[in-house]
């Protein structure tokens, strides 16, 4: 009889595979949580929803407020889709919070894991959370009869958009939550920084109907960014302020190092 064949060896992955991986499994495990839950889901499209129907229908009403072409319902419907992705990323921190007391970060600090991989496999799975309030905000733009572009370049350009934007601001999260520590002390906080970063943008009224020292505020935000390309890719004829390219590298930088802030304050978070 012949002896039976030897075994292949798996193949060793690399460092720069072997990181990724990583990520997506922090990634996986973060998502698995809205599989089990998926309730949540339906909650967080009530905002977007109030927004478009009651907010917008109502302030299309007054003059000037809207883009000098076009209807101010068109205008505003990527800002809401952008607020969505803000509010859900904004609270994101609030995870790891809870995460420390059932002991589950601690087993995050033990694991050979990069804490940069930490953080990213956090911030892609609040990317997913923000995917799919990017389908209720369409949904609902459809129902409405909002000028659209449904080209597929322009779509994959959003969903890029809403995922590099909840990363941004989940990582941001992330560091809010390893300076304060506890719940009540970030749910306060995360009240008060999420009005002021949504209303110092373009999301509802443009640059252009902003005084000068607001519009120099609305420049520094990355929302301001977010906004803009959202705007340029989701609606027909319609261009960016600031250009495509500039939107994703300034939203990138910024995630990048606050990635890096995060990635070296987590472990304190555990303190």
């Amino acid at each position: 009889m012949a002896s039976a064949a030897p075994a292949a060896k798996a193949k060793p992955i690399g460092p720069i595979a072997g990181y990724f991986t990583q990520v997506y499994a922090v990634a996986d495990a973060e998502v698995s949580k809205l599989r089990h839950d998926p309730s949540e889901l339906l909650t967080r499209a009530l905002q977007p929803a109030i927004w478009l129907m009651l907010f917008g229908q109502v302030m299309a009403q007054v003059r000037g407020l809207g883009p000098a072409k076009g209807r101010y319902i068109d205008f505003l419907a990527p800002g809401i889709l952008a607020q969505s992705v803000l509010f859900v990323a904004i609270f994101y921190g609030i995870a790891a919070i809870w995460e420390r007391d059932l002991g589950v970060l601690h087993r995050y600090m033990v694991s050979p894991a990069p804490r940069t991989a930490l953080v990213l496999g956090k911030a892609l799975s609040s990317g997913v959370r923000g995917l799919s309030q990017g389908i209720v905000v369409y949904l609902l733009a459809i129902a409405m009869g909002i000028d659209l572009s449904y080209s597929p370049g322009n779509i994959l350009g959003v969903a890029a958009m809403i995922v590099l934007g909840s990363a941004l601001f989940s990582t941001f999260s992330l560091i809010i939550a390893c300076i304060v520590k506890t719940r009540e002390r970030f749910m306060g906080i995360g009240q008060v920084l999420t009005m002021p970063i949504f209303f110092a943008s373009n999301a509802i009224y443009p640059i252009e109907l902003m005084p000068p020292w607001f519009r120099a505020i609305s420049s520094a935000n990355p929302l301001t960014y977010e906004v803009d390309a959202l705007r340029a890719m989701m609606l027909r004829d319609s261009a960016s302020v600031y250009g495509l390219a500039a939107d994703f590298a300034i939203l990138t930088a910024v995630t990048a190092v606050l990635t890096l802030i995060a990635a070296r304050m987590y472990p304190r978070l555990t303190t």
